[in-house]
């Protein structure tokens, strides 16, 4: 088993920046493909960003290419998400994922992922 705890959202003004955080124990995250989702009120959830096992390949959704950068730090086995240039679309509940559950399955589909977090709020206001 794996358990993830995302912290770091809260409520910041249009044009700042949050850095999220995922703490995961039970696995390493160092051993896993992982990846930030995200859901916003009447939408549906939506990748964000993810991040190859290897830690050498990163890739994000054009709404937030250049602004949010992924990352992890092995000795914490955490994984962050940054988060610039924050808009009011940005607002919503943030959720990390690890270990997809195929070597082929897409790393952008919440259903190939077998953790997740419970998320955390990120409020951009304008």
């Amino acid at each position: 088993q794996m358990q993830l705890v995302e912290s770091g959202g809260g409520l910041v003004q249009a044009g700042g920046s949050l850095r999220l955080s995922c703490a995961a124990s039970g696995r390493t995250v160092s051993s896993c493909t992982m990846g930030w989702f995200r859901q916003a009120p009447g939408k549906e959830r939506e990748f964000v960003a993810g991040i190859w096992r290897s830690g050498g390949t990163t890739w994000f959704a054009d709404s937030v290419k250049g602004r949010f950068t992924i990352s992890r730090d092995n000795a914490k086995n955490t994984v962050y998400l940054q988060m610039n240039s924050l808009q009011p679309e940005d607002t919503a509940i943030y959720y990390c994922t690890a270990c997809t559950k195929y070597e082929l399955g897409s790393p952008k589909r919440w259903s190939e992922y077998n953790y997740w977090g419970q998320g955390t709020q990120v409020t951009v206001s304008s």
